[in-house]
This record gives C-alpha cells, sequence and structure tokens, in this order.
C-alpha cells in the first residue's frame, strides 16, 4: 500500500483544546492542520511524530478558534489548509468527507458509491476510522444503512453530541 508524505516525516506539534466532546488534541506541520485526535484516542490509530507542545502556533490558534466557534454555534463550515497523509483510497475517502453538508449524514454505502466503488463500503468504514482529522472532516457525518450510529473513535456520545449540534442549528 502506496502512503503519501506523512506528517510523521515532518516536525508537528501540538495544542490541546477543552470541548464539549472532551479535550481535543490539535496537531499540526508548518503550514497546514494534519490531526484532530480525540481525549482517549488509540496512539495506533493515527501515528504521527510530534515535536512538543506550541501553544502559539498560528495554525493551531486557528483551528482552535474555529473548533470553538463550531461548538458555539457561530461556524458552519471550516477555513484551514489541511494535510492528509494516507492511502491514495484514505485520502479520497477523507476528501469525501468534507463534502457532506453541515447537519446532513451518508452512509457508508453512499460515501463508496460517490467515490466509484460501491462495493468497498467495509474500506469505507475502516478509512473513515482512520480520519486524522476528526470533526472538521467530519467523519461523525457517517452512519450506518439503517441510520444507526457506528463505531467512532471519538466514542458514540460525542458522536451523538456532534450531529444534535449540527442538526439544532441551521446550515
Amino acid at each position: 500500500m502506496k502512503r503519501y508524505d506523512s506528517p510523521s516525516a515532518r516536525t508537528c506539534h501540538y495544542t490541546l483544546a477543552p470541548s464539549p466532546v472532551g479535550e481535543l488534541k490539535l496537531v499540526a506541520s508548518h503550514d497546514a492542520l494534519v490531526a484532530v485526535l480525540w481525549e482517549n484516542d488509540d496512539p495506533l490509530r493515527v501515528r504521527l511524530a510530534i515535536a512538543g507542545r506550541d501553544d502559539r502556533h498560528p495554525v493551531l490558534l486557528a483551528a482552535r478558534t474555529q473548533l470553538d466557534e463550531y461548538f458555539a454555534g457561530l461556524r458552519t463550515r471550516f477555513d484551514l489548509k489541511l494535510d492528509f497523509a494516507g492511502t491514495a483510497f484514505q485520502r479520497e475517502v477523507w476528501q469525501a468527507l468534507l463534502g457532506i453538508p453541515f447537519g446532513e449524514t451518508r452512509s457508508y454505502s453512499e460515501i463508496a458509491l460517490q467515490i466509484g466503488r460501491p462495493k468497498a463500503v467495509r474500506a469505507v468504514g475502516a478509512a473513515n476510522g482512520r480520519n486524522p482529522i476528526s470533526i472538521i472532516a467530519p467523519c461523525h457525518r457517517v452512519i450506518g444503512s439503517n441510520g444507526a450510529l457506528t463505531g467512532f473513535a471519538g466514542g458514540l456520545a460525542a458522536k451523538s453530541h456532534l450531529l444534535a449540534l449540527e442538526q439544532a442549528r441551521p446550515g
């Protein structure tokens, strides 16, 4: 499996951001956001080489501000440079996540159809589970074909909270 340029090959820094769904770890390279990680995230889910904490990093400050606005009901779209590292297939799935409108959901099978791989439903689920930029690349908007909430790195309570937050206000 060919991997694209990995943030772990570059110097990354992080900051911590409190949120209604727990403390988030924001990670950035020099000029782009590379991860939004959960408080109890599995370190093997998204592998990064992090040089250290930098609470004044411009990308991290912008990400934290925009997440604060999102949680306060003031933002429905993020405007950040994102740097996804993964296989070509994963990156295709993650790009599809960015197209899911605020307050709406899609099923794994709908994402598979959207990227032209209708039989890759399980692979879409696996790629969704490895999404390094949670919330901003809205993997929480992907649900089971029967409408049920399914696995989520931040936990089903966080997924439910994010969906309720979005559905409670117009996009």
